[in-house]
């Protein structure tokens, strides 16, 4: 068999994967998750169900390649408009990955929802998927931008509350210590409350509840992430 024949079979293979996933994403937005199967998808897509399992064996591994995609964008695009900021500027690398994230689910609400909201009835991910690998790529990023603002870390305190390594998952403690190991508890819950507040503000944006109160939410949200930088003592060129 020729190069040129194979790769033209994967280069099939890869199109009818991609809009086997995108048939999927579609019909998530139509019905919800649940209505997210095979069955459906070969449906619209004019297959036997035979000839789309041999893409996706089962439903679940379809989902699990799906999360994985999703997440992945979702950091890349986190990633480079952060590196694009000097490392110098640890606040206005905050305020770039939050301004990423938000662009990135305005451009993909039913990724957003499926990564950060809506459960897929009856899916359990496996130990290390794809979308494990790149939530460990957001937790490193995210961790990553408070330890370099380490200098404010240790007044993050709410009333006087210190924190210590047993207030947390003990795996996430195991693999925050491993890389950043001069980070101390407090910097880990700074890093929860910058997740919260970033994606807290995008959960409500992107399932309906802002607009009815506010004609451009990116006002909100621009202003709520200038605020928390500056009550680190951070800010765009500090």
């Amino acid at each position: 068999m020729s190069d040129h024949t194979t790769s033209r079979r994967d280069r099939l293979r890869a199109q009818t994967s991609a809009e086997i996933k995108a048939i999927a994403m579609k019909l998530m937005a139509d019905g919800g998750p649940s209505a997210i199967s095979l069955r459906a998808i070969a449906r619209e897509m004019g297959m036997t169900a035979g000839a789309i399992y041999s893409y996706f064996a089962t439903r679940d591994d379809l989902i699990t390649t799906l999360i994985g995609d999703v997440y992945t964008s979702a950091v890349d695009a986190a990633e480079a408009a952060r590196d694009a900021v000097p490392e110098s500027d640890p606040g206005g690398r905050i305020l770039a990955w939050a301004e990423a994230m938000r662009d990135w689910a305005l451009a993909n609400p039913q990724g957003f929802r499926l990564i950060y909201g809506d459960p897929v009835p009856g899916y359990r991910p496996p130990a290390d998927g794809p979308g494990n690998q790149a939530e460990l790529r957001a937790c490193n990023g995210l961790v990553g931008l408070v330890a370099a603002a380490r200098p404010t870390v240790p007044a993050l305190r709410s009333e006087g509350r210190a924190y210590h390594w047993d207030d947390f998952d003990p795996d996430l403690v195991a693999h925050v210590r491993k890389d950043f190991p001069d980070l101390p508890p407090a910097g880990l819950a700074l890093t929860l409350s910058v997740w919260g507040r970033m994606h807290g503000l995008m959960a409500l944006e992107i399932y309906g509840h802002l607009r009815t109160f506010i004609h451009d939410p990116a006002t909100v949200y621009r202003d709520e992430m200038r605020d928390f930088t500056a009550a680190l003592g951070l800010g765009p060129g500090s």
